[in-house]
């Protein structure tokens, strides 16, 4: 048996001591939305779920999700229609530049959202595009085109070029092979794609805070408001709502990771040159 050494204790204990903290902060937010009175004891002196019901009314949840998943339907439709083809071109076309464009695509993921935000932001406003819907939708699309390209480059390079071509001997046009041949090879990246970017979507702040208007507020943006907003609110109200906010982003987690492996979206099976 292979002992370990005083660096992997120090490395194992440091991630156990960041577990157990993550695992206790956690805890305290679901157990405190659950509890009636909560001071100077291990646990709340009773439970209840009043505030559950209380969070749902006092800050229109019924709302704040239709226009969730509005915003994350939308993106996600917009982000497959033109990132699927633009990760067509780029994994099988070369032509100069290719390598600029591709990086060029991926800026949006690498950088913070807030040092784009800003003045994207400046510009939607300016058109009279942010504060509403709209505004929103397309503030997401700049990191989600890009994402969907990441995403679904991989799946297009593993797919035998010989399909196609014997289907253009057979006379078929470019757009029959992407539509008939491609397209149900893709299903499962585009799946995973549009899991992706629906997770991506539900959980991005910065661009929707800056974008959103009273009736455009997404669920992460509410649930900022409801923190910062001014007046006297419980806390429990306000737990209650993180504790929804995180049970939604959990399960769309575990859908994405069904659905799609994480080493996909790195992999790639040939490097064309330029």
């Amino acid at each position: 048996m292979k002992r370990l050494t005083v660096g992997a204790w120090l490395v194992w204990g440091a991630v156990a001591f960041f577990l157990i903290n993550l695992a206790g902060l956690i805890g305290a937010v679901v157990v405190n939305s659950v509890g009636q009175r909560w001071f100077d004891t291990w646990l709340p002196q009773g439970w209840t779920t009043h505030w559950y019901a209380g969070a749902w009314e006092e800050f229109g949840l019924f709302q704040v999700l239709v226009v969730t998943l509005e915003v994350a339907l939308l993106v996600v439709a917009i982000s497959v229609l033109v990132g699927v083809p633009a990760s067509y071109v780029l994994a099988r076309r070369s032509f100069p530049g290719r390598r600029v464009v591709y990086l060029l695509f991926l800026l949006p993921i690498l950088m913070p959202p807030i040092t784009y935000g800003i003045p994207l932001a400046t510009v939607l406003y300016k058109y009279g595009f942010a504060g509403h819907l709209a505004g929103v939708v397309l503030a997401n699309l700049v990191p989600s085109i890009p994402f969907v390209i990441l995403t679904m480059t991989p799946f297009i390079e593993q797919i035998d070029q010989s399909v196609e071509r014997a289907a253009r001997m057979c006379g078929a046009r470019t757009w029959q092979i992407f539509t008939r041949i491609l397209a149900p090879l893709l299903v499962p990246g585009i799946l995973a794609a549009s899991i992706l970017v629906l997770v991506r979507t539900v959980g991005m702040f910065e661009l929707t805070f800056l974008t959103a208007g009273p009736d455009s507020q997404t669920l992460v943006v509410a649930l900022y408001y409801s923190m910062s907003a001014a007046g006297i609110r419980a806390q429990q109200s306000v737990d209650a709502m993180a504790v929804l906010y995180t049970s939604s982003m959990l399960v769309l987690l575990v859908i994405a990771l069904r659905f799609v492996n994480p080493t996909q979206l790195v992999a790639r099976v040939k490097d064309d040159p330029d």
